[in-house]
């Protein structure tokens, strides 16, 4: 029932609204009711006191005593009670004697106690009797106001404000009493309710026009990542999700779209790296075979065999580096490669590096430049790893230099690291490979027309290595001019001359 996330929403906000309804009805009529109530009580115990004063006064002048006072005046004392009444509907005034019977009951104009009167009437031939219990509080306190229904004589609660009345020796002669309804819904509180109900219900049917809009504006997007997830699932990473706005919605939709990004990127990267590795896998087995069956056939001259070897040789070589990145790649995702620091000479390294790549500098005629700042600088780093990143970038290097240009490393102090630089002329990078040039398997040079020995490995072993060591490895780049790859490494003193010795 509550699958949908509209329905949810609808569902919570209607459960909202009633109870908001409810909360706010039953929170006025209970504010109204007690406002009425202490009116009332105000309104009565002001009647009372006129009442009261003028029946004590008026007994007085009349001379007569109480009970053929109440039976001569009684058309007076109704007329001045209702005038005292006439402000306070649903009132009543009761006069009865000292021992409880009541001789006299009034109403005020359109009372709803006139019902109250006929139940009154018919409910005894002999007249309302006030009980004893209530007369005996009244005679120990004098005044009682209190609600309730006077001891059974009404149906239903009211408010009373009860006096004795006393001649002018103080001697009790009778007792007055003032009652209202206690809870009175009259028309202004039906009317305030059915303002407050019919608004709300207004109020709540935009809401659930604006409620519509907003929901479907914030699923809308989660409809289309699912759409495009189960896309993905297939294998189809073209799908994208329109961003509008700046709420956590529209940064989801944005993280979703750059998650599309890297998993199309990772998916191209991964064909063209099976297209690489299944290149750089068929050709040299193709050149070993198609030789050792010509030798082993006879076909070629045996003059011409060592050349051949030779050559089948290089293709073993280049095989055997392509099998070895790829080991390295899952030792280090495997987390099985491990590294051990140790102080080394990396301006020793560099030059070992330069050297062993004498031959190549030399057939492309390159400028070569070494600087450093001190003749031996020391690193605390793992040595063969080391080595590996900066014969790469070296390698790298030189194959994408241009003949002629200039070759530089530069080694200097940064802070307390020490920093690495290698610079060539050349092809250089483009501005949007940049970003990508350290992923597995990317290769700038899609063309092959460069690096024909390379599946895009170097580079992401490198950068891993150097992050191994909590270091961070950059490049950059002016396409078709210049490249620089520089990275960082913790100093360290020289070792003893003892432990020197001993590693060479």
């Amino acid at each position: 029932m509550f699958k949908s996330a509209f329905v949810r929403y609808i569902s919570i906000f209607i459960l909202i609204i009633v109870l908001s309804i409810f909360l706010s009805v039953s929170v006025i009529t209970l504010l109204v009711n007690n406002y009425d109530t202490d009116d009332k009580k105000r309104a009565i115990e002001n009647i009372s006191k006129s009442a009261v004063d003028f029946t004590t006064d008026d007994v007085a002048r009349s001379g007569k005593d109480f009970d053929n006072y109440i039976r001569s005046s009684n058309g007076v004392l109704t007329n001045v009670f209702k005038a005292l009444m006439v402000n306070t509907d649903h009132t009543a005034i009761m006069i009865a004697d000292d021992n409880g019977i009541v001789r006299m009951l009034t109403f005020s104009d359109s009372s709803r106690l006139e019902d109250e009167e006929k139940k009154l009437i018919a409910k005894s031939k002999t007249g309302i009797i006030l009980s004893d219990s209530f007369v005996k509080r009244l005679r120990e306190n004098e005044l009682l106001t209190e609600n309730g229904t006077l001891d059974g004589i009404f149906s239903e609660n009211l408010i009373y404000n009860a006096k004795l009345l006393k001649d002018g020796t103080g001697k009790p002669m009778g007792i007055l009493v003032t009652c209202a309804m206690s809870k009175s819904m009259d028309t202004l509180l039906e009317s305030m309710i059915k303002t407050i109900v019919i608004s709300s219900l207004w109020l709540s049917l935009a809401m659930l026009v604006v409620v519509y809009f907003i929901t479907d504006r914030q699923i809308s997007p989660l409809r289309e990542m699912s759409k495009a997830a189960r896309e993905f699932a297939a294998g189809r990473y073209d799908s994208r999700i329109t961003v509008s706005g700046t709420d956590e919605v529209a940064e989801l939709a944005e993280a979703f779209n750059s998650m599309a990004d890297s998993m199309q990127r990772s998916d191209e990267t991964r064909r063209m790296f099976l297209a690489n590795v299944s290149h750089d896998l068929r050709t040299p087995m193709t050149t070993i075979s198609g030789f050792v069956d010509s030798i082993k056939d006879g076909v070629i001259p045996e003059d011409k065999v060592p050349y051949y070897l030779g050559v089948i040789s290089s293709e073993v070589k280049r095989l055997s580096r392509l099998v070895s990145s790829l080991l390295d790649i899952t030792k280090i995702q495997a987390g099985e490669r491990k590294f051990v620091m140790t102080p080394f000479d990396i301006c020793e390294m560099a030059r070992e590096i330069i050297i062993s790549s004498d031959q190549r500098l030399e057939e492309k005629k390159l400028d070569v430049v070494f600087e450093a700042e001190e003749d031996n600088m020391y690193v605390n780093a793992d040595h063969d790893a080391i080595y590996q990143v900066m014969y790469n970038l070296c390698d790298n290097a030189i194959k994408f230099s241009r003949e002629g240009g200039e070759y530089r490393i530069t080694i200097k102090h940064d802070g307390s690291k020490v920093l690495f630089e290698i610079f060539n002329e050349g092809e250089g990078i483009a501005e949007q490979d940049l970003p990508y040039v350290f992923d597995r398997f990317y290769k700038s040079d899609k063309s092959r027309g460069l690096d024909k020995t390379g599946v895009g490995l170097g580079l992401y072993i490198s950068r891993t290595i150097i992050e191994q060591h909590g270091e961070k490895i950059h490049v950059e780049s002016e396409h078709g001019k210049w490249c620089r790859f520089y990275f960082t490494l913790p100093r360290a003193n020289a070792p003893q001359q003892g432990r020197k010795s001993e590693r060479s």
